[in-house]
């Protein structure tokens, strides 16, 4: 059985999927690995950066880092400065 993970999504991320946020559904005992993956498959996911940084509960998170049910996740986007 899927849950369904609400992803916060920010500047062009936001811009891109034309949305705050994303509703994804994934099995129990996924990790940030799986996430990434599954926007990946997401119709405008093409123009994204080949690296995904993902944010859960307020800290950077590994690819391997597991998600619980109440997570807060965010996909940051590229920042770009100088």
């Amino acid at each position: 059985m899927k849950q369904p993970f609400r992803v916060k999504l920010f500047a062009s991320f936001a811009d891109l999927f034309g949305a705050s946020h994303l509703e994804i559904g994934l099995p129990q005992g996924s990790t940030v690995a799986d996430l990434s993956n599954a926007i990946r498959k997401l119709p405008s996911a093409t123009r994204l950066p080949s690296r995904l940084v993902v944010a859960v509960n307020s800290a950077y998170a590994r690819p391997d880092t597991p998600l619980n049910h109440g997570d807060e996740i965010a996909l940051i986007p590229p920042v770009a400065g100088g």
